[in-house]
């Protein structure tokens, strides 16, 4: 018996030392799968509100991340990624710009669309101008905000406003600076998209049956050069989770 005796004991001290081994290493600061560190993203103007709710909710299930934003016309960030801005994700308004990043060969994996957004007018609150349709807009005494050709909201505009004579008195570089014309009281109306007058009290929004012909995909993506591959890729995946797209429906974004 006295060898297993000794066994016993012998095994004893081997998970006693074990055990302190574990007490006395430092836990594990990183997220799931060693997701941690700084998360850049450069996203769409319009998705400012949504991705800050995110972003918070993404860092409480990865300890040990930290979620930076870079948020402004689609069309610019493009252009951003592509000279070589770090970034770890990138999140557009519309797939022109993201094509714009892939071909450049700056994404990994390829993009998915993961929300859609619609337009409509944007009005101070309680609609002076009893603004009731995209028509009013073509009118000599209402002031227009528009965003430029190039940003997705700009491009939507164009293809709903169709062959419509409406002069803007202001083109923006995205959608935020178009609403905030309207809350300073510099326009009267601007096109933005649902999810920015949703966001802002201070304004009403008038829908217009016109923006059903001009819906926008967002399409999300990371990036290949990104300094945080695996915080790019954990991100992402949590926009597409069930737990990003419920933020995002109650922001107003449609479902893909």
């Amino acid at each position: 018996m006295k060898p297993l005796r000794l066994m016993a004991v012998a095994l004893a001290a081997v998970l006693a030392f074990a055990a302190c081994g574990t007490k006395d290493d430092p836990a594990p600061q990183s997220g799931e799968k060693g997701v941690t560190g700084p998360v850049t993203v450069f996203a769409a103007a319009s998705l400012t509100e949504a991705f800050t709710t995110i972003g918070a909710d993404f860092e409480k299930a990865h300890p040990g991340t930290k979620v930076t934003f870079n948020f402004a016309g689609s069309s610019a960030l493009a252009t951003q990624i592509n000279e070589g801005a770090p970034a770890d994700v990138f999140a557009s308004a519309a797939p022109k710009n993201m094509q714009t990043v892939t071909d450049a060969g700056n994404t990994k994996g390829g993009a998915k669309v993961f929300v859609k957004n619609q337009l409509v007018i944007a009005v101070a609150k309680g609609n002076p101008k009893g603004i009731t349709g995209l028509a009013d807009l073509a009118k000599p005494d209402v002031k227009v905000a528009l965003c430029a050709e190039q940003v997705p909201c700009g491009a939507a505009a164009k293809k709903a406003i169709g062959d419509l004579k409406i002069t803007p008195v202001t083109l923006e570089q995205d959608v935020k600076s178009a609403l905030s014309k309207v809350k300073l009281g510099e326009v009267d109306a601007a096109l933005v998209y649902r999810t920015d007058a949703k966001s802002s009290p201070d304004v009403d929004a008038v829908e217009f049956p016109e923006s059903a012909s001009a819906i926008n995909e967002y399409p999300i993506a990371a990036l290949k050069n990104g300094p945080n591959a695996a915080g790019a890729g954990a991100f992402v995946a949590y926009v597409l989770s069930e737990a990003g797209r419920a933020v995002l429906l109650k922001a107003g974004f449609q479902a893909p």
